[in-house]
């Protein structure tokens, strides 16, 4: 069977987020007749937190730059990080790095310019909701959740991200915060900025406005690898 090009994921960020990005990938490379070629990388969560939680980009890129030099030794073309909250030193990791990044801000932005959304509200840590995007959207407004409903968020993701499954009650509570701001703060669209959302949301069960970051970085990667 053929291969399309080598990916390198940048994996463990957390470890359900990966699962997702290699399953998904797995899946659309079966749907088009093609073996998977994929090598991860393990990087820890916690070291990534503490770097953002800092403020010190450069320091993250050092982090994951080990990473990607490994999986360019082990054949990869290109790089993905799935996750958003280590994009926070994207322009410093790629000065670093010796491979193309694929980001997951370039299939979102080109999506908010598609829907011609205005204003918007994130889901996943509190990194990423407190960074509108580390500033890369300009031409949206960011609607900030209050400190109850950030502190909320950002707990439950980083409970999915570090049991890999999700409940009920997350789900329940998340759906309610999400429909408190459409209400509220009359946003376009709730932004899934957090890979490990997918273990509580998919299309089938989500019942609020939403742009679902991961599925978009999904298909942009699916389509470098397949091409």
């Amino acid at each position: 069977m053929r291969k399309g090009r080598c990916l390198g994921l940048v994996g463990g960020l957390g470890v359900g987020a990966t699962i997702h990005y290699y399953r998904s990938l797995a899946k659309g490379h079966a749907a088009h007749g093609l073996a998977l070629d994929i090598v991860i990388a393990h990087a820890e969560t916690e070291p990534v937190f503490e770097y953002v939680r800092a403020g010190d980009r450069i320091g993250l890129a050092g982090y994951l730059a080990v990473f990607v030099d490994r999986l360019k030794a082990a054949g990869a073309e290109f790089f993905a990080l799935p996750a958003v909250t280590p994009h926070f030193c994207e322009r410093e990791l790629v000065a670093l790095s010796p491979l193309p990044i694929l980001s997951i801000f370039e299939p979102l932005f080109d999506e908010l310019k598609l829907r011609k959304s205005k204003r918007v509200t994130v889901f996943g840590t509190r990194f990423v909701i407190e960074s509108k995007l580390f500033g890369c959207a300009a031409d949206v407004e960011f609607s900030q959740p209050l400190p109850n409903e950030v502190e909320y968020i950002h707990k439950t993701y980083t409970e999915l991200a570090q049991q890999g499954k999700g409940t009920e009650e997350q789900f329940l509570g998340l759906t309610s915060i999400a429909h408190t701001l459409q209400q509220r703060d009359k946003v376009d669209a709730v932004l899934m900025a957090g890979t490990d959302l997918a273990l509580l949301f998919n299309e089938g069960n989500t019942e609020f406005p939403h742009i679902d970051c991961a599925a978009l970085h999904i298909k942009q990667i699916l389509k470098a690898m397949i091409c």
